[in-house]
């Protein structure tokens, strides 16, 4: 096991101007879980190829432990890499997969099978060591893939997307899987993923990048509750944050009829206008003050259902979508108590949960 360190590490593809992964610096500790992620051409998977030795670094270093692994070749960097595609071989049984890297590096065969066996035991793979991968299924095939990156005993495992070909509900279950298999290990674990759901739900703290630059890093908790900035508070949570731009008034911000207490130290540098970011579920739905939303759609789930409004004054614009594509306010309300489509509906954040950002800079305020 090792520490991981990008340190301002930089990798600009030729042809291109603009480095597709920007002066990055990240520490990682021994044994920690760390997920990058963030939308597609974000730098994600390149940053994670520099790592692995299969990307070249420009600028800047990568420690692995105390050693400047920067301009090593893969094989020297004992890392192992778990693919999308899990590529293995199709003619190998499971068990000679598993083993394959092994053999290459010249290892007893006895040690071999004694560690492919240790690692089918860790991932419920005893049943299929002799079977080739076209009768596995594909979440059994993933394990596969993990299986041939824990026999190396490598000091980091590297994960690109691993979970991208499964369906929905396994790739529920098996995230549990990977995340608890980590953990028992305790190998320092970089993981690449575009789905923030994933990221939230597996890493003991998560890196988001944006065009090549690092945005922020902390635990999913620290991220959910404090972004630094109006891109991660948008891109972090599901459902995602409201942003809308408010002006600053006396007290406080204007949001719709009403005003939203904000101090003066909180708004300071902020101009005359404000971005509010308040997640759907500290959204309160009010008598007849707040903002005033025309129900689009009802998203109803049981015992909670998410209402998708539009603003009926055209004034007030939703920061952070698509441009091609208006997008809505949401807000969870009790699943028995739920408007129409159609219905007019009055809302405000609540003032303990809520978020201010700069509206030119995007940059976090307060809240």
């Amino acid at each position: 096991m090792a520490t991981v360190k990008y340190d301002e590490s930089t990798r600009i593809y030729p042809g291109n101007d603009a480095p597709s992964v920007d002066r990055l610096n990240i520490d990682i500790a021994d044994g920690e879980f760390l997920v990058l992620v963030g939308p597609s051409g974000s730098g994600k998977s390149t940053a994670l190829r520099m790592l692995a030795g299969l990307e070249e670094v420009n600028g800047g270093k990568i420690w692995i432990g105390d050693r400047d692994v920067t301009n090593l070749s893969p094989k020297d960097r004992d890392v192992a890499m778990v693919f999308q595609n899990y590529a293995l071989y199709p003619h190998m049984s499971v068990a000679d997969n598993m083993g394959f890297a092994l053999k290459i590096a010249g290892v007893d065969k006895g040690e071999i099978r004694k560690r492919v066996e240790e690692a089918a035991k860790i991932l419920d793979l005893e049943p299929y060591l002799e079977r080739k991968p076209k009768a596995l299924s594909g979440g059994q095939r993933q394990r596969v893939a993990m299986g041939r990156a824990i026999v190396r005993s490598p000091q980091v495992f590297l994960m690109d997307e691993p979970l991208s070909n499964l369906d929905a509900k396994l790739r529920v279950q098996t995230r549990t899987q990977i995340a608890s298999l980590q953990r028992r290990l305790g190998v320092t674990t970089v993981y690449v993923t575009h789905d923030q759901v994933e990221a939230m739900t597996m890493g003991d703290r998560i890196a988001v990048l944006k065009d090549g630059i690092l945005q922020q890093v902390a635990t999913p908790r620290e991220m959910y509750d404090s972004p630094a900035n109006v891109f991660v508070a948008g891109f972090i949570g599901s459902p995602a944050m409201n942003l809308v731009s408010v002006p600053v008034t006396d007290g406080g911000v204007k949001f719709g009829s009403h005003t939203l207490p904000v101090s003066r130290d909180a708004l300071a540098g902020g101009g005359s206008n404000v971005i509010v970011g308040v997640r759907p579920e500290d959204v309160e739905v009010t008598s007849g003050e707040g903002l005033e939303l025309t129900v689009d759609v009802v998203e109803e789930l049981g015992a909670d259902a998410y209402v998708y409004g539009t603003p009926t004054d055209e004034n007030i614009r939703l920061e952070g979508g698509d441009d091609a594509l208006a997008k809505p306010f949401i807000a969870r309300v009790d699943g028995r108590r739920v408007p129409m489509k159609g219905d007019k509906v009055f809302v405000q954040p609540n003032a303990d949960h809520m978020h201010v950002f700069n509206a030119d800079s995007g940059a976090r305020l307060s809240g």
